[in-house]
């Protein structure tokens, strides 16, 4: 079932160790059939180098099993969340790679410094906020699901698809499990040269904000013009 969406995952979760994401079982990506509301994601606890496309469960978007002999990931409520509340990704992958996670740990926001940053996102990654005792103690990975779908109140998950959960690590996505995982790739790469940015200069306010504005949307939306246009190969 869904052999193709599996293929696609479990390719998306191999990617994680080979771009330098993860280490050990620290991460996990998933996909969705939209049309079916099914999400395929990596099964609990089980190493990389062991991984098998057969390995990758299948749930619904309540969460419940629908294909698979492995527990699926114990994140899978969080990207439950994530799917019902934006409808139009078809991808999240989870890690806890090293610059992203620190500012997740300080509970604070990545600013924009630079244009790296500003051709990708349109805005700072934003933190979400630490969950409550009663959170944790309830539906805890469900509830960090929705506090990530509640910061993004007033935000368009298609212009910074990604957030930092506090204390925990980063989230992103896109239109694929392997879009979800290239925007991870750039977090961690933003994250780090944020890092360098504040340790050179601590009071650096930022980039300007028509330079952001520029390199975004030379990048995205209906006036951009950033690479190749996508042609007939017969011209």
């Amino acid at each position: 079932m869904l052999d193709d969406l599996k293929e696609s995952v479990w390719k998306a979760n191999l990617d994680l160790p080979k771009s330098g994401l993860v280490i050990l079982t620290f991460g996990n990506v998933s996909g969705i059939d939209r049309r079916r509301g099914i999400v395929a994601i990596k099964p609990s606890g089980v190493a990389y180098d062991e991984l098998k496309v057969d390995d990758i469960v299948l749930v619904d978007l309540e969460g419940h099993l629908v294909e698979g002999w492995l527990k699926p990931s114990s994140d899978t409520p969080t990207h439950v969340e994530i799917y019902n509340a934006f409808p139009d990704i078809g991808g999240i992958a989870h890690t806890h790679s090293t610059f992203a996670t620190i500012f997740a740990q300080a509970r604070k926001e990545i600013r924009c410094y630079g244009t790296t940053h500003a051709d990708n996102f349109s805005c700072p990654i934003p933190v979400t906020r630490q969950l409550t005792r009663d959170e944790v103690a309830g539906a805890y990975e469900a509830n960090c699901g929705k506090v990530i779908v509640e910061r993004f109140a007033g935000l368009n998950p298609g212009e910074v698809s990604a957030v930092l959960v506090a204390g925990h690590g980063p989230v992103t996505w896109g239109k694929t499990p392997a879009d979800a995982v290239h925007m991870n790739v750039i977090l961690e790469e933003i994250a780090k040269t944020a890092y360098g940015t504040l340790l050179l200069n601590r009071k650096q306010a930022g980039l300007e904000s028509h330079v952001l504005d520029k390199h975004y949307r030379r990048k995205h939306g209906p006036e951009a013009y950033y690479g190749q246009k996508k042609e007939s190969p017969h011209g």
